[in-house]
């Protein structure tokens, strides 16, 4: 036949390593999707839907300023489609780019006024901002479209936990909990909606309903660990943390926290080699170099002290109980006026006297603050 000899492979080709992209991600298997889906698009770079694919691959893993690169090629292709431009403006919510986010959305909400997501997602974007009452807006604009949308309730129970409006929060998860079981990780934002309020019982409750379903989830294991160090139950806490290891040995924060549970019980050795660990690790934990500092005080090293006050100051920590103890710890060095604004990062530099930071600061262990379990529970992610 005349057209026997003419070339049709590559293109099938192509197809071919899309289709298998499509099946790699629906199995999970992102990282071999993106190597055929590069594959395909290396093939037929101007087929708008792969790059799309591409980019939903990239968000997968993590990889959010890829993946609006990709959602900005696929719209070069179709410019007013709004699963892409939404899809574009979450990514920029998720790297903190929140005035392109929210002109996607109302560009969006301009081309069509009842596609929901518009506004289910401005809630999140209006929430870290901080812009709780938009917040609540889009949330309410939402319902009139989806009134049981699970993503809407859940989304708007962030802003109000934010708002420490905790029962509140906790009547929204519930609910989204009612639409959607399966709704990642919301018995732990119960859980932890519950422990904020003072529930202890439900919030332990609810803990467990995750760890029932989603055993080896990290987070949740470590702000469990956190809660039963909150009770006093230490030694189930420990085992919490060691089982963190035992998923991820290279995990800093769980050797951080054995090594507040060794500090606490006057086992020093044991735990600067735990709060060494972790460093090794990972050096920007904020934490283990504040206890160091005040084990180089209880031996003596006044020098080794201010070493250690200084790296975790670097790390800048805004909690006021924190400064406070390392402003009496300065003290206990004979550091009278440490220099707090050059060495966390500011640009004003201003010498401080050390005793601001400390008048009702109750003393013990001779000018040492005494030790309490850090309790640095992650803030509910979005």
């Amino acid at each position: 036949m005349i057209f026997d000899d003419i070339e049709f492979g590559s293109y099938d080709k192509a197809e071919r390593r899309a289709r298998m992209a499509y099946e790699l991600y629906e199995d999970g298997k992102m990282k071999m999707a993106l190597v055929e889906l590069e594959a395909a698009l290396e093939i037929n770079p101007s087929n708008g839907s792969w790059h799309f694919n591409k980019a939903l691959t990239l968000d997968a893993i993590n990889e959010f300023d890829d993946a609006i690169q990709e959602f900005e090629v696929a719209l070069q292709f179709n410019p007013e489609d709004a699963e892409i431009l939404n899809s574009l403006a979450v990514d920029y919510t998720r790297t903190g780019l929140y005035d392109l986010a929210i002109e996607t959305f109302e560009h969006i909400e301009q081309l069509d006024a009842k596609f929901e997501p518009s506004y289910c997602n401005r809630i999140i974007a209006y929430t870290e901002m901080g812009k709780h009452d938009l917040a609540e807006q889009m949330f309410y604009l939402a319902q009139q479209i989806k009134p049981d949308c699970a993503l809407c309730y859940y989304n708007i129970g962030n802003s109000l936990f934010a708002r420490r409006e905790y029962k509140k929060a906790v009547g929204c998860w519930l609910r989204t909990a009612d639409l959607e079981a399966s709704h990642p990780q919301i018995n732990y934002r119960i859980a932890q909606a519950y422990w904020s309020d003072g529930d202890l019982e439900r919030g332990r409750d609810y803990f467990l309903a995750e760890l029932r379903i989603n055993p080896g989830d990290i987070d949740v294991i470590l702000d469990f660990g956190l809660f039963l160090l909150e009770l006093g139950d230490i030694e189930s806490a420990k085992e919490k943390f060691n089982r963190i290891l035992e998923l991820d040995p290279d995990f800093a924060p769980a050797m951080f926290y054995l090594g507040e549970v060794a500090f606490e019980k006057g086992d020093y050795e044991r735990a600067v080699d735990l709060f060494d660990e972790a460093l090794q690790t990972d050096d920007t934990l904020a934490g283990p170099f504040f206890r160091l500092a005040q084990h180089a005080l209880i031996i003596g090293q006044h020098q080794q002290a201010r070493a250690y006050l200084a790296s975790e100051l670097r790390l800048e920590p805004e909690a006021a109980e924190t400064l406070v103890s390392m402003g009496s710890m300065f003290l206990a060095t004979g550091d009278m006026n440490y220099d707090l604004h050059r060495n966390r990062g500011k640009a004003e530099v201003r010498r401080i006297p050390c005793r601001r930071l400390w008048e009702d600061l109750s003393i013990t262990w001779d000018g040492i603050a005494s030790p309490c379990l850090l309790q640095a529970r992650p803030y509910v992610r979005i």
